[in-house]
């Protein structure tokens, strides 16, 4: 490794940065901006930056990181809350769309065997088209006033156990790849990693929560919670062939309840916002080939791009039909699960890694990400217009009128100034010596 890498690694993030604040006043995914950033100084357009192991190894740091803020970003009590529905409605638009990936590729390419290499890959690619990926569904229905109403709320848990299962169906698919082991012999070993993570996440549970009540937001915290992950990554791939990744989001997963999940996680995303995650997502888009783009490769990534959508409006509304949904609230939740994002650029790049797809199909991901980002806002305002949710417009009102009554109560409150005490007044510098 020369000093050529420090440039590298600048260009990266300076373009990256650039292209992803573009990207969100586009009202794009920044990751979208990252990944065109990484085409643009890549070997396809400029060639100022080429793929090499050592921005392999970071992009693959990158993920784990990324995997382990979602698992930490993962509300339990919100799924024990979620009830069957949404769990009925997440397993459909995994399945729906794993068989459509699946079928497709199939189709397209003649596979006729339902076992070998061509069927493992046919079976990567519907696995690709499990992931959803809200961000954007949640910003619109916050925008139009409808997050808390109840086809909200269902998109918003269904999207949560969604990735759970996804997670579960890539660590099973992966596991395929080695074909000296059978099929019972991977469920096997995903159950013996799941069964394990419980026993062992349950007593680092309890580790971790005595140390944070007697060292309450230090940043020893954050770095035993870094440590955990990198240890149960390793484990996870070591002794029971599963993907790093799954490792990383239970180890999310078991440290999510701690009353300091969210200071270990902010942490965490200042290791993603400022090299890991660019690097990452640039990396996709400098491992994506133009020059092998063929009419037959374009034609595949159009059908990829409509079938992952659809199949999800399928899956996921038909399943809201028959849990008694009107028909307007199935078709908006189908439209609400369409959308593509981080998880699967990351099924994606554990797919090249171990051999399950080529960087050629980056493309068709990328260019999901792009129009199901598009697509979904505005599908969404256009079913909202068409059939208003009267029970989150009653909500709303209520909200208001309580607002405006507690205002007209507090109003001459206001009118007479309160004494501003001292601890009020200034702010304590922190203490860096209890902070370590």
């Amino acid at each position: 490794m020369g000093y050529e890498v420090f440039l590298d690694l600048a260009l990266i993030i300076i373009f990256a940065k650039v292209f992803g604040i573009l990207a969100r006043k586009l009202k794009a995914p920044q990751v979208v901006g990252e990944i065109l950033a990484g085409l643009l100084l890549g070997p396809a357009i400029l060639g100022w930056v080429q793929a090499s192991e050592f921005l392999a190894t970071m992009a693959e740091i990158g993920v784990v990181l990324l995997m382990f803020s979602a698992g930490l970003e993962t509300n339990l009590r919100q799924l024990a809350r979620s009830g069957l529905v949404a769990t009925l409605i997440a397993c459909f638009g995994v399945a729906i769309p794993m068989a459509g990936g699946t079928a497709l590729y199939m189709l397209y390419y003649g596979v006729h065997s339902f076992s070998g290499p061509a069927f493992h890959e046919a079976i990567f690619i519907g696995c690709i088209m499990t992931a959803t990926s809200v961000g954007i569904t949640v910003e619109a229905l916050r925008e139009m006033g409808y997050l808390k109403g109840r086809v909200g709320t269902t998109i918003l848990s269904a999207a949560i156990i969604d990735d759970v299962i996804g997670i579960i169906v890539l660590t099973f698919v992966l596991g395929l790849k080695d074909e000296s082991l059978s099929p019972l012999t991977t469920i096997r070993n995903t159950g013996l990693f799941f069964a394990a993570a419980f026993l062992l996440g349950y007593v680092f549970y309890r580790l971790f929560r005595k140390y944070d009540q007697m060292h309450p937001h230090t940043r020893r915290i954050p770095i035993a919670g870094l440590a955990l992950c990198l240890l149960i990554s390793y484990s996870a791939e070591k002794f029971f062939g599963i993907a790093d990744i799954t490792g990383a989001f239970v180890a999310g997963i078991i440290l999510c309840n701690v009353r300091d999940s969210k200071y270990i996680a902010e942490k965490m995303d200042i290791n993603s916002y400022m090299l890991f995650g660019p690097v990452f997502f640039a990396s996709i888009g400098i491992k994506t080939s133009i020059d092998t783009m063929s009419i037959s490769l374009l034609v595949f990534s159009i059908l990829f791009v409509i079938v992952a959508m659809a199949t999800k409006v399928i899956g996921c509304g038909a399943m809201a039909k028959i849990c008694r949904f009107k028909n307007n609230e199935a078709l908006k939740i189908g439209c609400g699960m369409m959308t593509r994002g981080e998880v699967a650029l990351i099924i994606s790049q554990k797919g090249l890694k171990v051999g399950l797809m080529t960087s050629d199909y980056f493309t068709a991901v990328i260019l999901l990400i792009i129009v199901s980002s598009i697509v979904t806002p505005i599908t969404l305002k256009l079913c909202f217009n068409k059939w208003k949710d009267t029970e989150c417009e009653a909500a709303s009102s209520e909200e208001a009128v309580a607002a405006d009554s507690s205002e007209n109560e507090a109003a001459p409150a206001e009118a007479i100034p309160a004494e501003t005490t001292p601890a009020e007044a200034t702010e304590a510098p922190a203490d860096n010596a209890a902070q370590a």
